[in-house]
């Protein structure tokens, strides 16, 4: 297992292995806190092989991740997988459009998932890709060695809107790049952590939210302290229910990107 864990929404923790398994392309599995594991589904290479990166949950609930090779191409996957082990390829790379995606995923605020390419592309340097939850791939960009090469590194999106991201190649120096990607998206806030219970302690996250009057979760009014323009404390409110933050401040009111969960 080159890849971390995660931990979904009910609890359990899920991860991958790069190799090993009945088809020795490696695993996804499932195991729980006390340590029971069970194995979801084996690869075989037609429908990838050699995952090393984190898997992350959707919105949806599935889980979402990419192998490094395998697929029609061999030039690695795009794939769901279901907590219950049902496994759907969504996209296979065939240098064209991108190969080897050593990078894991991260959905955007507008739904779609994005990553990169290590290889491939118009110049064989790596991309930067959109994936629709059903599988429609958009190539946003292909890197030329100038502006960087070899992207390796899951993107992140800043509360900005825009996303971020490193190769480990190219530039001027061929010594790296760190780029950012624009595709329009507003800004949003981020909560640290995503899930408390009532009078749980928590950090909100944004850009410009000095002079901030309100903030609520689904809906109901918290008391909050603004520590700079980019950090808002703040604690769960009693009769707080899971959903949305938001935060009015002078520019408009910002949302979470991901539903807060109140505990029991």
């Amino acid at each position: 297992p080159e890849a971390g864990l995660i931990q979904a929404s009910d609890g359990n923790f899920y991860g991958t292995t790069a190799d090993g398994g009945t088809g020795s392309d490696g695993t996804i599995f499932k195991v729980t806190s006390g340590g029971t594991l069970t194995t979801l589904f084996n690869f075989t290479g037609t429908n990838g092989d050699y995952c090393c990166s984190p898997l992350i949950q959707g919105t949806d609930g599935n889980l979402y991740g990419t192998t490094i090779y395998g697929g029609s191409s061999s030039d690695g996957t795009v794939f769901k997988i279901t907590t219950s082990g049902t496994l759907t390829t969504l996209v296979s790379f065939n240098g064209t459009n991108g190969a080897k995606p050593y990078a894991g995923l991260v959905q955007g605020t507008d739904g779609n998932f994005y990553g990169t390419t290590n290889s491939g592309g118009t110049a064989g340097d790596g991309t930067v890709f959109q994936m629709t939850p059903s599988g429609s791939l958009t190539t946003l960009y292909s890197f030329s060695g100038s502006d960087g090469k070899n992207p390796e590194g899951t993107l992140v999106q800043g509360t900005d809107g825009n996303f971020y991201g490193t190769t480990a190649h190219g530039g001027s120096s061929t010594a790296g790049t760190v780029f950012s990607l624009s595709m329009g998206l507003g800004p949003f806030v981020k909560t640290q952590t995503t899930s408390g219970g009532v009078g749980a302690v928590v950090k909100i996250l944004g850009t410009g939210l000095t002079g901030a009057t309100r903030v609520t979760f689904n809906g109901v009014v918290a008391a909050f302290e603004v520590v700079s323009s980019s950090l808002i404390a703040t604690t769960v409110p009693a009769g707080a229910a899971s959903g949305t933050v938001q935060v009015v401040t002078p520019a408009g009111t910002v949302s979470s990107n991901v539903p807060f969960r109140v505990l029991p």
